[in-house]
């Protein structure tokens, strides 16, 4: 089958012949891939960057955001049936640890990531536990289907807390936080504004629902949070960018009690004022990681279902499978939303 691999410990990826995966455990899923989309990880791998160096172990399929058609089931399966349309949730998780064992699979202690410690979905076949299947509603769009794993990573962050009628701030609009934009929106917030540094990017939060937008590169990100809530701040800040300085500014324009959700990775350690700027204002600091397994999916599933939450107009670009060159240098760039290959 054909496969996009990181071949080699160095930038790029290349498009190759592989065997087919195989079904080896009674527990197992063969999924024929129909669309799957680029996520940031893929973007790091694809660049070589500090984290994927010491992470990855090449050859690596890449790729975890997929949806496709089961096309065998393992033995010991139930509820999942051949034909199924089904999307992946890309932590693997072990089920015995004392995380998996106390409702918080999210963070396993022993997580394993298609595309990143397992071959993942940047293929024509997957095969993945059936742990790790959501089987969709057939009339679901394989659009949305596809991206319900990144969804879910703004579904997580943005109802860890109350939103309705409360003012939320989104800090970097890359896909998961324009859907975040979207989400908010969507569970009854007051107010949600937007920043980044791209105009492309500010441009499409608008269009998920923001209020306003802020341009960080041309204009002062706590001036223009002070000007819109009159000086209190933020009652919701969403930290998305992984920059260290927006990391520090989600701190500043929450107001007193606000809270704060940190789900941008930084590259780098972040200097942080811990007293003034947190623990005197009594700021709820959460650390948002992946998605709860299944509350976070139910939950999304419902929201979709409602027809208040829309993302479509996040998914800017479809190219063809063999297009994976120009969807990364589209994402590095930052001229796009979602980036989603048919394969």
């Amino acid at each position: 089958m054909k496969a996009i691999v990181k071949t080699n410990a160095g930038p790029g990826a290349s498009l190759v012949r592989v065997p087919e995966p195989r079904i080896r455990r009674s527990d197992e899923v063969l999924i024929r891939v129909l669309m799957t989309s680029i996520c940031g990880t893929d973007a790091h791998i694809y660049e070589w960057d500090a984290w994927a160096a010491q992470r990855v172990k090449p050859p690596r399929i890449m790729g975890h955001e997929f949806v496709g058609r089961v096309e065998e089931v393992g033995a010991d399966v139930q509820g999942i049936r051949r034909g199924d349309l089904v999307s992946g949730e890309s932590h693997v998780v072990c089920g015995i640890c004392y995380q998996c064992r106390n409702g918080q699979k999210h963070v396993c202690a022993n997580t394993r990531i298609l595309g990143v410690d397992i071959d993942g979905c940047f293929a024509e076949y997957v095969v993945v536990p059936a742990s790790s299947v959501w089987v969709n509603d057939p009339g679901l769009s394989l659009d949305i289907a596809c991206i319900q794993d990144p969804l879910g990573n703004a579904v997580h962050a943005t109802l860890a807390g109350e939103v309705v009628g409360r003012t939320v701030a989104v800090l970097g609009c890359g896909p998961i936080g324009i859907f975040a934009v979207a989400v908010a929106q969507a569970a009854g917030a007051a107010q949600v504004y937007a920043t980044d540094t791209r105009p492309y990017r500010l441009d499409l939060a608008r269009r998920l629902g923001a209020t306003d937008v802020c341009d960080v590169s041309q204009q002062d990100c706590e001036v223009f949070f002070k000007e819109k809530t009159h000086g209190l701040g933020v009652d919701v800040a969403l930290e998305m960018s992984g920059s260290p300085a927006a990391i520090a500014q989600a701190m500043r324009i929450t107001r007193r009690g606000g809270r704060v959700s940190l789900m941008g990775i930084p590259s780098r350690r972040v200097e942080l004022d811990v007293a003034e700027d947190m623990i005197f204002k009594g700021l709820d600091v959460q650390c948002i990681v992946g998605r709860r397994l299944y509350e976070t999916w139910t939950l999304m599933k419902q929201l979709l279902d409602s027809g208040r939450l829309v993302v479509a107009p996040a998914i800017t670009h479809k190219l063809a499978f063999e297009d994976y060159d120009r969807g990364m240098a589209l994402m590095r760039d930052g001229s796009c939303g979602k980036v989603v290959f048919e394969v």
